[in-house]
């Protein structure tokens, strides 16, 4: 019986394995370095639910139903986020971060993974309250193009504003945050505002190439879903990103420690997971 349950496990896990090969070489997304325990508990969740009797039948499905490819992405999405997510950081972009920017005549921020823009639009009020949003230009780029239209739409559910709200004041917020939103039954609609220096796009960070040479890269939580070599290939990609005296930002639990490319950077402010990349010799 053991031996019976053994094979179905590792019968199992080919099938996904030749599902994430599927998904990569009919659309060209790439989960093979994610975390296998991650891609498998998503994937296992929604064959649970598909009604299918097999993962060899998902392969089917997406070989031939774009539909649920599309909803097979946003399974394999990293879509935790809130506005204002650690209000720490926030707080410590606007106490130790600003002031390095400030000195720039136009500044650049690549906001890598934003999911659905909860984070990339905390940023913007940030750098408007700090009277540096009119001279910065911020790229928000996801591998989901679904996501992506989510972020650029600013809505966000009535019922997370006060969490939202707690958010900001723990991070220094200067305004009612009420301010920066209008409520429309029950969603909330950011203000179009905050979206006026903000480019979405999609971007791919495991087969997409440098997106351009920014001054700042944002990439919370989002390494801890990749295998170790993806990580350094990512990391190397925000290196060669990042301008001389560059800031990147990474989430509460990554950092740099065990990376190849540490000696690449300087820590800024380690508990925040903020370092610096070193100038060129």
């Amino acid at each position: 019986m053991k031996k019976k349950q053994e094979e179905l496990l590792e019968n199992q896990d080919i099938e996904i394995r030749l599902l994430i090969e599927a998904i990569f070489q009919k659309y060209g997304y790439d989960f093979r370095n994610y975390s296998q325990a991650h891609i498998k508990r998503r994937i296992i969740n929604r064959f649970n639910i598909s009604g299918l009797k097999t993962i060899s039948e998902m392969i089917h499905e997406v070989l031939n139903n774009p539909k649920f490819v599309e909803i097979l992405l946003m399974d394999l999405s990293i879509t935790v986020t809130e506005m204002f997510r650690d209000p720490s950081f926030y707080k410590t972009i606007r106490e130790e971060v600003i002031p390095i920017l400030q000195p720039h005549p136009f500044i650049k921020i690549w906001h890598a993974g934003c999911s659905s823009g909860e984070e990339v639009y905390s940023m913007a009020i940030i750098l408007n309250e700090e009277g540096l949003y009119n001279k910065t230009q911020i790229y928000a780029t996801d591998f989901n193009p679904v996501i992506i239209r989510q972020a650029k739409e600013g809505n966000y559910p009535m019922s997370r504003m006060k969490e939202f709200t707690i958010n900001y004041q723990k991070a220094g917020g200067k305004h009612s945050f009420a301010d920066y939103y209008s409520a429309h039954y029950d969603s909330a609609k950011l203000s179009d505002s905050l979206k006026k220096n903000i480019v979405f796009a999609t971007h791919n960070l495991v087969t997409d190439s440098v997106f351009a040479e920014v001054n700042m890269v944002i990439c919370r939580n989002v390494l801890i879903y990749f295998d170790r070599l993806l990580q350094d290939k990512v990391i190397q990609l925000f290196a060669e990103s990042l301008a001389g005296g560059g800031i990147l930002c990474l989430g509460s639990k990554e950092n740099l420690q065990f990376s190849e490319l540490y000696d690449q950077f300087s820590p800024l402010v380690e508990s925040e997971r903020i370092y610096m990349k070193k100038h060129s010799v």
